[in-house]
């Protein structure tokens, strides 16, 4: 499902193997000497996130230095990554990713980058995540922005970017 072809620099989706047998499946979702993928970084923290259809969970990004590492294990989910930065050279470009719980993979976002999520289809979709950082209650690393800010721009319509889009048209 849904790997573009090319994404913002430091995103990354690696496919994860299922291994079934007659009791159901083992997977690995992440392995410290999996280095392709997590470059130098150290998880501190997993989390579990479940969402209605249609629910959109955007924007937002870490300046901090957190990245995530995302796993649908059901439904399906819409990723989205925006750069922002203005030295960045791929300032203004976006990444789509259709992950889901049907084809396991695992979707790295660099924190500097806005990204979000919306569930796609008919089923609340489950999300694991991975993240480098400790969540800091009194001093969370987070910034945000509302889903539908007119200040994401997708370079494919010259619009607002638009979580609901119908795809393929």
């Amino acid at each position: 499902m849904g790997i573009p072809t090319a994404m913002l620099p430091g995103i990354k989706v690696q496919e994860l193997k299922n291994l079934p047998d007659e009791r159901g499946f083992f997977c690995e979702l992440l392995r410290d000497d999996w280095k392709d993928l997590l470059d130098s970084d150290e998880i501190a923290q997993v989390n579990f996130s479940a969402s209605y259809p249609g629910m959109i969970r955007a924007w937002h990004r870490h300046a901090r230095g957190q990245v995530d590492y995302f796993v649908v294990l059901k439904g399906a989910l819409k990723i989205c990554a925006y750069d922002d930065r203005p030295d960045s050279g791929t300032r203004g470009e976006l990444t789509e990713i259709v992950s889901s719980g049907e084809k396991l993979q695992i979707v790295r976002i660099p924190g500097f980058y806005w990204h979000g999520t919306k569930t796609l289809g008919n089923e609340p979709s489950l999300l694991v995540y991975f993240v480098n950082r400790l969540y800091d209650h009194s001093r969370p690393d987070e910034e945000r922005r509302s889903w539908n800010d007119p200040g994401i721009v997708d370079k494919r319509t010259g619009q607002a970017y638009d979580w609901n889009r119908v795809p393929y048209q």
